[in-house]
């Protein structure tokens, strides 16, 4: 990586938690300049403009999220256990999550939606490659045996997708991560009443 790399990624990764936590919108040039000790020549030496920037910081948030839940995917050997282990990601990390200000895809889907239009075409993005992992799994399920032949499986990953986000949403507002770990816990048990054979 040449040092100009390496300087667009400090300022990404020192960025991403001010912009998760007060939000793309609010996040001031001001912030970005104190949370990275540079200046605004260097800031905008590296990037376009606070947009260019918004939607670097964001692609390197979901790519972070991404690759931790398929660590945990890729050692699973069965359907069954790969949709578990998705869920068991969310449980074991969600107060790294709540503590950096919630969960980037959801809290950019809220801010992009209603007045960052140039962030929408990627968190479409990464919440259709999100929910085609799902569906990926639940067919893996189906196909080899583990899983009912007539569920569908978009329903499924649709649901529990917004399951998730919503738990996530609930959890952090309350500060109560047990309400978070018992909607994951009755995810297993839809899993198992609706899903299994």
């Amino acid at each position: 990586m040449s040092k100009a790399e390496q300087t667009r990624q400090f300022i990404i990764e020192r960025t991403a938690p001010i912009f998760n936590k007060k939000g793309y919108f609010a996040t001031s040039l001001s912030d970005i300049t104190t949370a990275t000790g540079l200046t605004k020549g260097s800031i905008y030496g590296n990037f376009k403009d606070k947009d260019d920037l918004a939607i670097h910081v964001y692609t390197y948030q979901s790519e972070k999220i991404s690759e931790a839940v398929n660590q945990q995917i890729i050692l699973q050997k069965t359907a069954l256990k790969k949709l578990f282990a998705f869920f068991d990601f969310y449980k074991e990390n969600f107060k790294n999550i709540a503590a950096s200000g919630g969960c980037p895809l959801m809290n950019a889907a809220i801010e992009a939606d209603d007045s960052l239009p140039f962030l929408t075409p990627k968190v479409k993005r990464s919440f259709a490659l999100w929910k085609q992992r799902l569906i990926s799994i639940l067919e893996e399920g189906i196909n080899n045996g583990e899983f009912k032949r007539d569920i569908s499986a978009e329903h499924f990953a649709v649901t529990f997708m917004a399951m998730i986000e919503g738990g996530i949403l609930l959890s952090k507002i309350s500060g109560r991560a047990k309400d978070f770990a018992i909607l994951l816990d009755n995810m297993k048990e839809m899993v198992n009443r609706e899903i299994k054979i």
